[in-house]
């Protein structure tokens, strides 16, 4: 028998398309770079773990309920959301991570022909579902590293289906105001989808940030994406969910699949929701307290960075950022690349608590000659 070629049932958009490989476990990458620890500084994680009433979930979850199956849409979960939110529980989807949500909002909406508008640098899973997809992903370069509205408005077309506003935008750390956001959706006058995805929601604090769940109650076509693995720090249990109108999210649970998200991660999610606020207000204090110990450094170095809002900082460094990735990785820090989010000769970093803080510091200026 011969051997097929089975590239010939590959559709041509998935055959273009470059696979995103993951960086191996962190005991094989200690192995490889020959350190005996890591600080994780790569992916915006917030290291002081869940918030406490977590732990005793996660702790005291019942070996019986492995072998049986989740609920299958997360049914106490949205109650708990619409609780917190004063929604009703079927404006809520909740998927395995924000990836998921993202896929099924795509498929919801999307047929061959459409596309989707987006900024040309940020998180590339809006860009990546759509194109692998065979959607056109329409991508509108940055206006001072923040999402351009008129340069949005002015991309869509009669095909155009959904626009993701990443806000704050990962990894600029920019934000659109109340009045941007409100001025945009206006524009959009219901003519597509807008996403809001509000990953790092919980981590800003400024007073004209909008806030999605306001806004769905003005603005129907209005989806609004939230997570648990970046302030909840639940990123392991991988569960996220999307807000809208019972008439939207009716159209995307269409095409969502269920029994996606597991059992530990819908409790700890709804553990996570209990905590009294406390634990948000810990956790910004440490990112305060990280940008006091980070911006001033770079200043110091005459280095050109970004520090806005989100668990996360960008610095420009004076050679290849896989370089850099590879010199800090020797002594025990990883950082985030930034040449696949097309900033080259960026890193980022996760801003955490501050002895962690204090040896990236140590280690980036032996890197760059500048130790103490």
């Amino acid at each position: 028998m011969s051997r097929p070629d089975f590239r010939q049932l590959v559709p041509a958009y998935v055959q273009s398309f470059e696979a995103y490989y993951p960086s191996r476990p962190d005991p094989e990458l200690m192995r490889m770079y020959g350190v005996d620890h890591l600080h994780r500084l790569n992916n915006n994680e917030n290291a002081m773990g869940p918030p406490p009433e977590v732990h005793e979930i996660v702790s005291g979850f019942p070996p019986d309920n492995v072998p049986v199956y989740p609920n299958g849409d997360s049914f106490y979960l949205r109650l708990k959301l619409a609780e917190k939110f004063g929604k009703s529980d079927d404006q809520f989807l909740v998927g395995n991570g924000s990836c998921e949500v993202i896929s099924s909002v795509i498929k919801a909406f999307c047929e061959e022909g459409d596309n989707i508008v987006t900024a040309d640098k940020t998180f590339a899973v809006y860009e990546w579902v759509a194109e692998f997809s065979g959607i056109r992903a329409q991508l509108i370069p940055l206006k001072d590293n923040g999402f351009d509205p008129e340069g949005m408005l002015a991309a869509m077309d009669e095909r155009t289906k959904i626009l993701f506003v990443c806000n704050p935008n990962n990894p600029t750390g920019t934000y659109w105001s109340r009045e941007t956001m409100i001025r945009f959706l206006d524009a959009v006058n219901g003519r597509a989808v807008v996403v809001m995805d509000e990953a790092y929601f919980e981590y800003v604090e400024r007073d004209d940030y909008p806030d999605g769940m306001e806004l769905l109650e003005t603005y129907p076509n209005l989806i609004v994406f939230r997570t648990f693995s970046k302030m909840y720090a639940l990123a392991a249990l991988r569960i996220g969910y999307l807000c809208g109108s019972p008439e939207i999210v009716d159209v995307v649970r269409r095409t969502h699949v269920v029994y996606s998200v597991n059992t530990l991660a819908q409790r700890a999610a709804a553990a996570a929701l209990s905590n009294d606020g406390s634990f948000i207000q810990a956790t910004r204090q440490t990112v305060r307290e990280a940008k006091e110990l980070l911006c001033p450094m770079f200043d110091e170095l005459g280095l050109e960075y970004l520090c806005n809002e989100g668990n996360y900082a960008m610095v420009k460094v004076p050679m290849s950022d896989t370089l850099m990735y590879r010199k800090l990785m020797k002594k025990g820090v990883m950082v985030r690349t930034m040449t696949g989010f097309r900033f080259p000769n960026w890193i980022r970093v996760s801003l955490v608590g501050r002895p962690v803080m204090e040896d990236f510091c140590q280690a980036f200026r032996e890197v760059l000659g500048h130790g103490r």
